[in-house]
């Protein structure tokens, strides 16, 4: 066909007319846009209040997990106070806890300051504290400008069973967070909530240490507490002192068993209740203003002692019980999370158009989204609701606008597309849902060979053949029913009766209003299917070539990474086997045990029946070995008569012995080889992954001097290597 001087390139006129028709990609620049928006607004700091306020929702309405029965609070009420004072005697107090202490309890809590003497009793509390060894009180740190520090007693303060009761307040005055450590002039202080889980865990066996994934967190069994960053979740520049985490609250006010002073002295409660638990001795009395607002303050708020039996149940549940400790997403991971909900407020209003339809589409994404917020809170994830949902509304909203904009742009537009798609040298055509042709350019009609006047408002039923017509209309058909882009190759014949090869190139698009278009584009391939047909005789030959290069490529690297011999893996493929056991374990938390075996007596095999005879023991022992262990083990050839053999996720040294055992065993029975009956026996060394070792060489020579003791120690036996 012959080109027009027309300055563009038909690709670039038809992108911008396929731009005007569809304009999907707005719906990523209006996501991207948005969300861009609302992350400089959660950085500003402008959305914390409202995320703080959904987080307390959660809490509120999430189900009570119930009383933790291994606390007691001793609460200090009203009527303690009209009896003893609004600060009990040193007497009263040394009677308490001597009655508290009878009853047994795992671990007593003092959450009363007592940086000095209140006679009488002074002496006799003294005495009480040294000898109470589960007791831990309480001190104040002065960790801001503006407060005061309060000393604990200085005899439970030497014996180390102390811990500090600050606590971290949010701007809106709540309590959400748990603060377990605090470095104050250059030591190193445990919180008190802390302070009583460790001592309760220590009698489960259960001591701190640093988490495997991260050093500076800490670790409680298998439980790892994540430290709290500044801009964790929906907070913004907190302050992150000390070693922070979120706290996971069990409930309001009232959520844990609570006793009274008076009711331990005089001997009110039932027996074995304080037996092997918790007992936190606090103020329960409005008057002592000794009160915190928490996510469940509305409408009360929880005395002091209650927060810290909230932050120490949440320790222990989250050791003993599984509970979920509270888990963030990672920034970026955060941001994609609100793009996506951004991206699918746009895609609604796209598809709808509609504001009420869009409206509705909106309302019940932005349900779902509160149900998909709610579930994984449930599950210990705070992820962000308000955020995702103001990206939600805010894009549904510019869309709808965006539309009802375009409409008016898209009359305006109509006759400069008719001006620029004749300039196109390639034929276009575009049709409604009736097949009818609306949008025609001058190299269309050159084409079929009619005018435009007589085509325009016509199909290809009232010009082309039955056959020809029919298959149009099903390739039209289906792109109108999937609203894929499809392309496909057809013969057609003109009004002169030549006939062409040619490719449609169909696809879907919608106007302002939501009308469906069908857009074509056609170029003639007659001379290209010419050339095509000689390529693929060219390309078979070179998929067949290329073929026979890969089967000698999988059959080269077979021969490198197997022994030739007994088929097993050989030392390169023994060394990244067991690499990939060791990372397999440190993830895992697994051991791994290597044995090295070595024959006895098969240079005397060799001298006396021959070389043949001792390539065929050595085809027998691999099988043998192959067969006695599981599937999952790997057993290895690294040359002569030494193999070795790989025991993933091994329980300990008494499995490994077992496994060495049973190898001794099978390969000590005779092998009949040519009507030969031989017998050999083998030395094996063990080490273990981690007791031995941590890398692979050190445990490779450990296990092959420990074999090497077992040749020297009479043969036919098992060493295990030197710890």
């Amino acid at each position: 066909m012959k080109r027009s001087n027309f300055p563009y390139s038909s690709k670039t006129v038809l992108a911008l007319f396929l731009k005007i028709l569809s304009a999907n990609r707005r719906i990523l620049l209006t996501s991207t846009g948005v969300t861009i928006g609302i992350i400089f607004l959660k950085i500003l700091g402008i959305l914390q209040p409202l995320e703080l306020i959904t987080l307390d929702g959660f809490f509120r309405a999430s189900p009570n997990p119930g009383t933790d029965r291994r606390i007691v609070i001793v609460g200090v009420n009203e009527k303690d106070i009209q009896k003893f004072g609004t600060q009990m005697s040193d007497a009263v107090l040394a009677e308490l806890l001597q009655k508290i202490y009878a009853q047994k309890p795992r671990v007593i809590g003092l959450d009363i300051y007592r940086s000095r003497p209140i006679p009488p009793g002074s002496i006799e509390l003294e005495r009480t504290f040294v000898q109470i060894p589960n007791l831990i009180a309480i001190e104040k740190i002065p960790y801001k400008n503006d407060e005061v520090g309060i000393a604990a007693p200085a005899t439970l303060k030497q014996k180390k069973q102390v811990g500090f009761n600050n606590v971290v307040i949010d701007i809106d005055g709540k309590v959400r967070r748990s603060l377990l450590y605090w470095h104050f002039e250059g030591k190193a202080h445990r919180s008190f909530a802390l302070q009583i889980a460790l001592m309760y865990l220590k009698a489960e066996g259960i001591t701190p240490q640093a988490a495997q994934t991260n050093s500076d967190y800490l670790q409680l069994g298998q439980t790892v507490f994540r430290q709290f960053k500044s801009n964790d979740g929906g907070y913004v520049g907190a302050d992150s002192g000390g070693y922070q985490i979120l706290g996971n609250f069990r409930g309001p006010a009232g959520s844990f068993r609570t006793l009274s002073v008076s009711d331990v002295l005089a001997g009110h409660f039932n027996a074995g209740v304080l037996r092997d638990s918790i007992v936190l001795i606090g103020s329960t009395a409005p008057s002592m203003k000794d009160l915190f607002s928490t996510p469940y303050s509305a409408p009360q708020r929880v005395f002091g002692v209650e927060v810290h039996a909230n932050f120490t149940s949440q320790i222990l549940s989250a050791v003993l019980d599984n509970r979920p400790l509270i888990q963030v997403l990672p920034d970026k991971i955060e941001w994609l999370w609100i793009f996506v909900w951004s991206s699918l407020g746009a895609a609604i209003s796209w598809k709808f158009r509609s504001p009420g339809r869009s409206a509705l589409g909106v309302f019940l994404a932005g349900s779902m989204l509160t149900a998909v917020c709610y579930l994984a809170f449930l599950f210990g994830w705070w992820w962000g609701l308000f955020p995702p949902l103001l990206g939600l509304m805010i894009s549904a909203v510019y869309i709808t606008g965006y539309f009802a904009y375009l409409e008016e742009e898209f009359k305006k537009s109509r006759e400069f597309l008719y001006s620029v798609i004749n300039t196109i040298p390639d034929p276009i055509f575009v049709k409604d849902q009736k097949h009818r042709w609306i949008v025609l350019n001058q190299a269309y009609c050159k084409l079929i060979g009619y005018g435009y006047d007589k085509l325009i408002e016509k199909s290809e039923q009232d010009f082309f053949g039955s056959e020809e017509a029919l298959w149009f209309r099903q390739q039209d058909e289906q792109v109108f029913h999937t609203g894929v882009e499809q392309e496909s190759e057809e013969k057609f014949t003109d009004a002169k009766g030549n006939t062409y090869l040619i490719a449609t190139k169909r696809s879907l698009h919608k106007d302002a209003a939501g009308n469906l278009f069908l857009v074509g584009v056609i170029r003639d391939i007659t001379e290209r299917k010419k050339i095509e047909e000689e390529l693929k005789r060219t390309a078979s030959e070179l998929a067949r070539s290329n073929q026979e290069l890969k089967t000698s490529k999988d059959q080269f690297r077979y021969l490198a990474y197997h022994d030739p011999l007994t088929g097993l893996p050989n030392r390169k493929l023994f060394q990244e086997r067991l690499s990939q056991s060791l990372d397999w374990a440190v993830v895992n938390n697994q051991k791994v045990a290597l044995l090295f075996l070595d024959l006895d007596g098969f240079k005397q095999v060799n001298d006396t029946h021959g070389h043949d005879i001792g390539d065929l023991l050595l085809k027998a022992v691999a099988s043998r070995l192959t067969r006695c262990l599981r599937g999952s083990d790997t057993v290895c050839r690294l040359g002569g008569d030494e193999f070795t053999v790989i025991l993933t996720a091994i329980p300990g040294i008494p499995d490994a012995v077992r496994v060495a055992q049973k190898i001794l065993k099978t390969l000590a029975e005779p092998f009949l080889l040519q009507d030969h009956s031989i017998s050999v026996t083998s030395s094996i060394g063990i080490s273990l992954y981690p007791l031995h070792s941590h890398d692979v060489e050190t445990l490779i020579n450990q296990a092959d001097t420990a074999m090497y003791a077992a040749k020297e120690a009479g043969k036919n036996r098992y060493e295990i290597a030197a710890e």
